[in-house]
């Protein structure tokens, strides 16, 4: 009789650990690439539940800078399966904070030649270089300044298979 109780206790046991639905794993790192001499400070968030490579999104940040609504959308991101990177489109990390400053900021990207591109570039390689990433499935998403910088490299051809904007 003990034998059978040990058994059905037993089976019950990894009954319940097996229909446990999987934790949720956030792993969030704040990074530093390049765009050749300039430092970027970039933030990459994935989800270990989630096995195997997987889509890759760019986060591009309000005229703010790489701000932690950025960062949040990428948690949000990587919560869906994704392995996302928040972005830093002005270097070093810089945020704004007065919109005047916000508009020089953004402004410097918008005129000067390549650099829109070179940072987004930078960016897109960096994702793809991630263990994680399925480089045949990378996407971006912008948020206003963000968006129209997502715009305009789906424009110039860069390979993205998805792009969102959002204003």
């Amino acid at each position: 009789m003990k034998s059978k109780r040990f058994v059905f206790w037993s089976i019950l046991g990894l009954i319940s650990v097996l229909s446990m639905p999987l934790q949720a794993r956030l792993v969030g790192k704040k990074l530093i690439y390049k765009d050749g001499k300039t430092l970027l400070r970039g933030y990459l968030v994935y989800d270990t539940k989630f096995k195997g490579k997987r889509p890759g999104v760019l986060v591009v940040h309000e005229w703010w800078g790489h701000t932690q609504y950025a960062r949040n959308r990428a948690k949000q991101l990587a919560k869906q399966g994704y392995v996302a990177f928040a972005l830093d489109m002005y270097g070093r990390g810089k945020v704004a904070q007065h919109p005047k400053q916000a508009k020089e900021f953004s402004s410097q990207i918008f005129k000067t030649q390549g650099l829109m591109q070179s940072r987004f570039r930078a960016a897109y390689d960096f994702l793809a270089k991630q263990k994680r990433v399925d480089t045949s499935k990378i996407g971006a998403i912008g948020f206003c300044f963000g968006g129209a910088v997502v715009l305009e490299m789906a424009r110039r051809g860069e390979p993205l298979v998805a792009v969102g904007v959002f204003h």
